[in-house]
């Protein structure tokens, strides 16, 4: 069986813990939404859809059982407070009055991940959101600008 290092083992004592440090854990969802643009002068002032990739980005120290973050809550959070807003929807609709560009709605995904993040003993913090109108374009949101 293999032997923690004396370092660790000291550090973590007798347990299911192996990294002392802060981790990011990141979920990835995707959904299909329609939008337009206000005040914008070209293709997207029209109606139009996108497959969106979303992905969120949470970081934390383990617990006892050697875990940060359970991907299972970010699924969670995604199910009950995001997907029944964005997937299959109308978003100029759904979603807090705003422009619905790339920028403003990851600034809101963040917030309202955030909003939701378990409340316990772990030290859980966004690290970021980063959503893909496209598969080769994408607009982020990170922890330090905050």
């Amino acid at each position: 069986m293999y032997q923690l290092p004396e370092q660790l083992v000291q550090e973590t004592g007798d347990s299911l813990v192996y990294c002392p440090k802060r981790v990011l854990v990141s979920k990835e969802f995707t959904f299909d939404a329609a939008h337009h643009l206000f005040a914008y002068d070209g293709k997207c002032q029209a109606l139009h859809g996108h497959t969106y990739r979303l992905q969120i980005a949470v970081t934390g120290f383990l617990d006892q059982r050697g875990l940060s973050v359970d991907f299972g809550d970010l699924k969670a959070i995604y199910q009950a407070h995001l997907e029944p807003l964005l997937d299959h929807r109308y978003l100029n609709e759904m979603l807090p009055y705003m422009n619905p560009t790339a920028e403003n709605m990851v600034y809101w995904l963040y917030k309202t991940v955030e909003a939701h993040l378990p409340k316990n003993d772990q030290k859980f913090e966004m690290a970021f959101v980063r959503l893909y109108e496209t598969p080769t374009a994408y607009a982020e949101f990170r922890k330090e600008w905050d």
